[in-house]
């Protein structure tokens, strides 16, 4: 895929700061679909699921998760998690550079685990189930992140201050335990540098959904970008996505509409028209199916 078109896709927002790109997203809720949407990043990402049943989606694997683990997320993978019940679900996710471990000698670590991890060239394990013998080890390791994180998911992390340094050494040394541990039980893989086409083909049809959402988007029109017929398209893209492309479509239209309502004063009638519906009352439909009230309603309490 050509590189400019490729670095739209991916997730633009930061983790952690620019000096330490470290950060943690914590997911608590009780409703049912999609929680974490579709993105990607250079990133490594570790999620600990707690409690409740999910669908974890990696490039064109799907994972279904019903008891406490933890999974691995590779950088550049495309991945997304889906709440499977309106159970209350909750899960925490670390991620952060390879580079802030990295070390200014040349030694074992450096040369035979860091590196490789920043050039991609070693991949963690998918998951860990609690019965692995480095479970436990993991997780005290992964829990001490997310204390020294606090409530809050961006703590006081620059400027030099004592709470900054204390913090990220506390930090980085709770992640290299942990690269430590995973190495001691074997648990790296190498990379295969091979790119699945099948992930790119779903990556063009997700940019050119973005790209184009304001317009008429046909299926056939994705299909003929992935050059295939359509049948066997939406097919493709459900497996993938775990929706159907018309589900994506609408889904993103409505998400540009929910942040139109909350950043500007705009008539419903010019949201409608500029998140890419073209009738009003379909407009109102499906955005009562995805939240559960009125557009009005729904400005009415955010302003709240």
């Amino acid at each position: 895929m050509n590189p400019e078109i490729k670095s739209k896709l991916k997730e633009g927002r930061p983790h952690g700061t620019s000096s330490f790109p470290c950060g943690i997203y914590r997911t608590q809720s009780a409703q049912k679909g999609m929680i974490v949407k579709h993105h990607w990043h250079e990133e490594i990402e570790m999620i600990h699921f707690l409690k409740g049943h999910f669908r974890l989606l990696v490039n064109m694997e799907s994972y279904e998760i019903q008891e406490e683990c933890i999974y691995f997320i590779n950088p550049g993978e495309l991945h997304g998690i889906i709440s499977e019940s309106k159970s209350y679900h909750e899960e925490h996710a670390i991620v952060f550079q390879p580079g802030i471990l990295s070390f200014e000698t040349y030694d074992s670590a450096q040369m035979y685990l860091i590196n490789p991890l920043r050039n991609q060239e070693l991949s963690f394990p998918r998951c860990l189930q609690p019965d692995h013998p480095s479970y436990a080890s993991i997780l005290a390791c992964f829990t001490s992140v997310t204390d020294f994180f606090g409530e809050e998911e961006l703590p006081v992390m620059e400027g030099g201050t004592a709470e900054a340094v204390i913090s990220q050494l506390h930090i980085k040394a709770s992640l290299l335990k942990m690269l430590a541990i995973l190495f001691q039980f074997h648990l790296y893989s190498d990379s295969h540098r091979n790119t699945d086409a099948r992930v790119e083909l779903i990556k063009a049809s997700m940019i050119f959904i973005r790209n184009h959402y304001r317009e008429k988007i046909y299926i056939r029109d994705l299909a003929s970008l992935a050059n295939m017929n359509e049948q066997y398209f939406c097919r493709f893209f459900k497996k993938a996505l775990g929706r159907t492309p018309t589900e994506y479509i609408n889904d993103y239209r409505i998400r540009k509409a929910i942040s139109l309502l909350e950043t500007t004063d705009l008539p419903v009638m010019n949201i409608c028209l500029d998140s890419g519906f073209f009738n009003l009352g379909n407009f109102l439909k499906i955005f009562r199916r995805y939240t559960g009230t009125t557009p009005l309603q729904y400005r009415k309490e955010k302003s709240k």
